[in-house]
Order: C-alpha cells, then structure tokens, then sequence
C-alpha cells in the first residue's frame, strides 16, 4: 500500500501522523511526506530555514518514510501565490504517488497556509477515473487545530482512531529531533503535549497511544 502525508510545514506530518506513519512503515507499507512550505526571507533567514530541512529529512527517515518531498511555496504567503499554480503542483504529486490512502491537514485549523493545503489537497484527491485515493483523513495539529474559533465548521471531529503503542516512542523520537520547531511544555508544541494528547487520544479507545482523525471520504 501507498501511503501520502501532505504537511503545511515541516513537523506538521509528525505531529498529526507521526505514530501512523512509522506503523504503515515498520507493516511494509510505503510512505511519502509532501511538505508544502517553506520560509522565505525576510521572515526566516537562510540557516533557519536549512536546519528545519535536515531536521525534516531526520525525522521522517526514523520513522522510516521512503521519501520526503519539498515544493518549496512560500510559508504564511500562500495566498501571494495562484491558485492554479499552486493546486496543480499538488496534484502533480498526488498523480505521481498515486497513493491509496491520503492524509491532510484539518481544514478548521487556525493557520491560513493549512486550510489552502486542504483546498487544493481535495482537488487532487477527487474521485475521477480509477485511479484515485481511496482513504482521505484529515489529521489534527497541535497549537493549529485547537486555536481556531470554535465553531461547527472548525471543530475536529475524531471518527477514525489509529493504536500507535508499538510506535509512540519512535514518534516522540522523531519530534525531539525538531530543536528549532520544539517548544517546553505546556507549551502545545512541545514533547509533553503531543504525549499527552496520545495518551488522551488513546484512553478515548483503551489503549496506551493512538492518534486521531477524521474520515473525509473512504470507498470500499
């Protein structure tokens, strides 16, 4: 099975996906990150940006992800960039997999760039032809997720929950190897938090870990 995680930034993947993608992986299963963004000066500078790049690579190859692809867009300056640009390179990827199973961000996230991935992640996605994803979820992202207004349109709604206890630790290894993205708890972006929600995520279901999703659209 093909696996594809698209993440707005690097770190985005781990956090919403981490223990899943090192389960899919140690099953067999091939599985390929698309990271969207990436920082431009003058909001980032030159070493910044490269470190979050070799920490990516890292981190997605302990979790064993056979390729981690960059598109290199503009981070929180998506919307300077066409739309048909800018879905077209998405679906490029997406055509290029040809993945069974999908995973996106969720589109009631607080930040901007996640909600345009989501828009022009479900035009590649869609079901035309044969040869499409079968399996969409949408992930939740630790200090996006829960910042929005809450409302109905934005709430996360966890129907779909993945047993990550053989493969929790592995993910929190992952996520320590992000130093310039890691915060100290209770800081959401931090170790303390995402092991906190595994083992909330997982009580939900009694197990020890688990990550949450919401099944966009699944064909049997």
């Amino acid at each position: 099975m093909r696996v594809l995680v698209i993440a707005p930034h690097p770190d985005d993947e781990i956090i919403g996906v981490g223990g899943t993608i090192a389960k899919r992986a140690k099953d067999g299963d091939e599985v390929y990150v698309c990271v969207v963004t990436k920082g431009k000066s003058p909001l980032f500078n030159d070493e910044f940006i490269e470190q979050g790049r070799k920490e990516c690579r890292k981190a997605d190859k302990k979790l064993g992800v056979k390729e981690t692809i960059f598109l290199d867009f503009p981070a929180v300056m998506l919307e300077t960039v066409p739309r048909y640009e800018f879905n077209g390179k998405i679906s490029e990827v997406v055509n290029s997999i040809k993945p069974d199973e999908v995973y996106i961000p969720h589109r009631g996230d607080m930040q901007i760039d996640h909600q345009m991935v989501v828009d022009a992640a479900m035009v590649a996605v869609r079901p035309r032809g044969n040869n499409y994803p079968k399996r969409v979820y949408a992930y939740e992202t630790l200090s996006e997720t829960g910042w929005n207004i809450p409302n109905i349109v934005n709430e996360f709604i966890p129907t779909v929950y993945e047993d990550i206890t053989d493969t929790y630790e592995v993910k929190l290894e992952a996520m320590a190897i992000f130093e310039s993205q890691l915060s100290v708890f209770p800081e959401a972006r931090s170790i303390g938090a995402i092991e906190a929600l595994a083992k909330y995520r997982g009580a939900t279901v009694s197990v020890k870990a688990a990550e949450a999703f919401s099944l966009v659209r699944e064909v049997k």
